[in-house]
């Protein structure tokens, strides 16, 4: 049972918290009453640093003017996607610890796929759950922030909350609780993991049909055409036009006769997919008592648009720039509520994102830049036949698995093959394809060379239980993608790596920014020096000494 397990888990915490001393464990010790933690998926640094002048005054401001935020803030990792970078945040650890080496990727035993928070034996409440749906934690290796609280203090409360499965579930931990967005109802909901039953505040949000105010509203350009002039312009070829559209403005549910699986989809991919969901984080801290009962929380809330948009249209877009400065808006709405509810004094904010992104490659290639798609389908097909060619073996070569390409090593075996002959021509094939920069081996990857350029990296991104044997890096502007348009993320280059760190709470963090490079897995540890708690058991950041450097 779910909750037996979640029971279990909070046990085992709890005992070796225990073991460590003769006496009960301690109360934790004063520190803000909250910690919140924002997510914008899929936000370059240089997104906020070039809106600066555009931005409202208590929004990303708000840590800008009055905060602590680091300008050189990366992730450490190769492989820069959604659910990676949020198996980071509050563990402080790497996807070679946490094992979320990708949003999806296969199983190297069998070659099936693998969703990074699919759990088959739980489901969605009040919802539908598709195969492969995210449920729990379950693939979840380390723990987070939220389960070393939640060991010393079961009376908090650890809350994710996200328009996607992964951007809930992750920052939540093994022992918080997780809210995400239903595409095709509107509805937010858990899974049987956490509870048996929505609880009544959720049941009641749902009644409502929030999602349905904003059926057939415009999403409008917020300010005038000069102020977008450095933007690319809306309606690009390479632009998605699926969906929305790809002009401003733009109307959400156009030429639909009602709200229905479609709209709801298609709401998560303009500011009002992240109003709806700041909307439900707002039911959340006032029906859960988030930071007012006398005991620490951590709410965690990532906001799912940005990165919808970015993959539809390009960060270098005129619906990128609008977006974000919605986004902003709702955030200073936000902000100002927790002021309200909670107290300005009495929580901290964390805000950082998943990735970075890249500019579309039609619109670098316009820019004089090497760029372009690598296409899985005709890739693989190139190499089985290079490897068919030299073994007389077909499909030693499975499929691509996340940042990798996943080779039949039983199927090798089988035929009394040396597999790291096989590796070998697979490598040099993959060289030879367009848009490849480095391919590393499983024995490059164990290895402890660290001057190798971008091994180091990959290495980070790998679990050899999971991950594919031989791991790949793409050229500058060159993207994974089958699609005609749109532009995505996953390297280890600096556009996707290149991220926010940014902090508030005037009595816990100080101000100003560090120009320091620093890591995205210092977060966590950071994050538990200023409550008061140590640092997630696999944590591989370090404390970023904010509480010092307030006083």
């Amino acid at each position: 049972m779910p909750l037996l397990d979640r029971r279990h888990f909070l046990g085992l915490a709890l005992a070796a918290a225990l073991s460590a001393c003769t006496t009960p464990p301690p109360a934790p010790p004063p520190g803000p009453k909250l910690l919140v933690l924002v997510v914008i998926d899929g936000l370059p640094m240089r997104q906020v640093t070039g809106a600066r002048s555009q931005l409202v005054p208590d929004g990303f401001a708000r840590f800008l003017d009055h905060g602590r935020w680091f300008s050189q803030a990366h992730y450490g990792h190769g492989h820069t996607v959604t659910a990676a970078g949020h198996s980071v945040m509050l563990t402080g650890a790497y996807p070679q610890r946490t094992g979320i080496i990708s949003n999806e990727w296969r199983d190297p035993a069998t070659g099936g796929p693998v969703y990074n928070t699919g759990d088959a034996a739980y489901t969605y409440l009040d919802n539908p759950t598709a195969p492969l749906s995210g449920t729990s934690p379950r693939n979840l290796k380390a723990e987070t922030l939220g389960d070393v609280l939640r060991g010393r203090s079961p009376s908090s409360k650890v809350i994710g909350i996200s328009g996607k499965d992964r951007g809930a579930i992750l920052p939540a931990g093994h022992l918080g609780t997780a809210y995400m967005y239903m595409g095709e109802t509107g509805q937010f909901s858990s899974s049987t993991y956490y509870m048996s039953a929505l609880p009544a505040w959720v049941k009641d949000f749902n009644a409502a049909r929030p999602a349905d105010a904003f059926f057939q509203k415009a999403w409008a350009p917020l300010l005038a055409e000069s102020a977008y002039a450095r933007d690319v312009p809306d309606g690009q070829p390479w632009q998605i036009a699926s969906g929305n559209g790809n002009r401003l403005p733009a109307v959400i549910g156009a030429q639909m006769d009602a709200p229905g699986p479609r709209f709801y989809g298609n709401l998560l991919a303009s500011p009002f997919g992240d109003e709806l969901t700041l909307a439900f984080a707002r039911a959340a801290v006032t029906n859960e008592q988030l930071g007012q009962r006398g005991v620490q929380d951590i709410l965690s809330v990532s906001l799912s648009s940005h990165d919808y948009v970015n993959h539809a249209f390009g960060p270098e877009s005129r619906l990128s720039h609008d977006h974000l400065l919605h986004l902003d808006r709702h955030l200073q709405a936000f902000f100002q509520f927790l002021d309200q509810t909670v107290g300005a004094g009495n929580y901290v904010l964390a805000l950082t994102a998943d990735h970075g992104f890249t500019d579309t490659p039609e619109w670098a290639l316009t820019q004089g830049r090497d760029a372009g798609r690598f296409n899985n389908g005709p890739s693989l097909a190139a190499v089985n036949a290079a490897l068919s060619a030299r073994f007389g073996v077909d499909k030693l070569a499975r499929n691509f698995s996340a940042s990798g390409l996943l080779l039949d090593e039983p199927l090798a075996a089988e035929r009394g093959l040396t597999f790291t002959d096989v590796q070998a021509v697979a490598r040099d094939e993959l060289l030879k394809l367009p848009g490849v920069d480095a391919v590393f081996t499983r024995e490059q990857l164990l290895g402890s060379d660290t001057t190798t350029s971008y091994l180091e990296a990959m290495r980070k991104s790998y679990d050899p239980t999971r991950a594919a044997q031989l791991q790949i890096v793409l050229r500058p502007n060159w993207i994974f993608s089958s699609r005609p348009g749109g532009s995505t993320h996953g390297s280890p280059h600096v556009y996707d790596t290149h991220v926010p760190l940014l902090f508030w709470g005037p009595a816990y963090v100080g101000a100003g920014e560090v120009p320091t490079r620093v890591e995205i897995a210092d977060l966590a540890p950071t994050l538990a020096a200023i409550a008061g708690l140590p640092a997630p058991a696999q944590a591989q950041g370090r404390d970023l000494r904010l509480s010092a450097a307030a006083r």
